[in-house]
C-alpha cells in the first residue's frame, strides 16, 4: 500500500507539510525520500514523528557515479539509469521490511529496470533522429540536466537559472537568456506542469521561437495520465520534446 504525499504536478522545492503527511509518516513501515537535496523539508517531517530508522534516502543510496551525474542534479528520475538503480534501492528496502516478500521485491525490481532499459533505447533511437541543430532548448529551471545529457540535447539556458523553482529571475537574467537563444538558434522553449508558465511563454514570444509541450520536471501526472508513472513520465517529456525540436514533424511513439 504506496501513498505520495506529493500530488499530480506539485512542486517539491515549496511543498509544505501538512498534518495528516505526519500521521502518513508515522504509520508507514518505510518511508522513501528522493533526497540530494530535492525535498529537504522531509527531514523536518519525519523528526516530528520519529521515523528516522524507517527512512530510506533513494538519491542517496544511488550508485555514486549516477548520484554525482550532470553537477549533482538532484532530479535523478530524468536518467532511466539512476530509475533502474533506485528500484533495486527500493525492492532492497521493502524486503528489510517484509524478510518474507524479499525475493518477490528482487524479482519485480529486476523486472521493472528490463522495462527501463528497453525505454530507455527507444527514446535515445527516437532523440537520434532530430538533426543535432535542432536538439537546442531553454526548459524552465534546471530540472533536466540528467535526461537531455543522456540523450544529446543541448540546454542553452533556463528561465529560471537554478535547481529549484524558488528562485526567481531578474530582469537581466531574462534579458541575457533571450540573447542567447538568439544567438544560439534554439528550437523551442518549454515550460513545466508544476510552474506557472507565463514567463516561459512571454521569452518564446519575445524571440520568435516556438513554445514547447509543458514537461514533468518535479512531479508525475495525475494517476489516469498516461504520465502518472515514472515510465509513463518519461514517455511523454521525450514525445513532447521531440515534437518541440521538430515543430511536430516527428514524436516519439508510446
Amino acid at each position: 500500500d504506496v501513498a505520495g504525499i506529493l500530488r499530480a504536478n506539485t512542486d517539491p522545492h515549496e511543498y509544505e507539510p501538512r498534518p495528516r503527511d505526519a500521521v502518513g509518516v508515522h504509520d508507514a513501515r518505510v518511508v522513501l525520500v528522493s533526497g540530494l537535496g530535492l525535498d529537504a523539508w522531509a527531514g523536518q517531517l519525519v523528526a516530528s514523528v520519529d521515523a528516522q530508522h524507517r527512512v530510506v534516502d533513494v538519491g542517496a543510496a544511488l550508485p555514486a557515479a549516477l548520484r554525482a551525474a550532470e553537477r549533482s542534479d538532484p532530479h535523478w528520475w530524468q536518467d532511466p539509469r539512476a530509475v533502474a538503480a533506485a528500484a533495486r534501492v527500493v525492492a532492497r528496502a521493502l524486503g528489510r521490511a517484509d524478510h518474507a516478500g524479499a525475493a518477490a521485491y528482487a524479482r519485480s525490481a529486476t523486472a521493472y529496470a528490463r522495462r527501463v532499459g528497453l525505454l530507455d533505447r527507444r527514446i535515445r533511437a527516437c532523440v537520434a533522429a532530430v538533426p543535432p541543430a535542432a536538439r537546442r532548448i531553454v526548459t524552465d529551471h534546471d530540472a533536466f540536466a540528467r535526461f537531455t545529457a543522456r540523450y544529446g540535447i543541448v540546454v542553452a539556458g533556463a528561465v529560471v537559472p537554478a535547481r529549484s523553482t524558488q528562485a526567481q529571475a531578474s530582469a537581466g537574467e531574462v534579458a541575457n537568456l533571450e540573447r542567447a537563444i538568439g544567438s544560439t538558434r534554439v528550437a523551442a522553449v518549454f515550460a513545466e506542469r508544476s510552474v506557472n508558465p507565463k514567463l516561459a511563454q512571454r521569452i518564446a514570444r519575445d524571440t520568435g521561437v516556438r513554445f514547447g509541450a509543458r514537461l514533468y520536471g518535479d512531479a508525475l501526472g495525475p494517476p489516469d495520465n498516461p504520465a502518472g508513472t515514472v515510465l509513463g513520465m518519461l514517455r511523454s517529456n521525450a514525445d513532447g520534446l521531440v515534437r518541440g525540436m521538430t515543430a511536430g514533424r516527428q514524436g516519439c511513439a508510446p
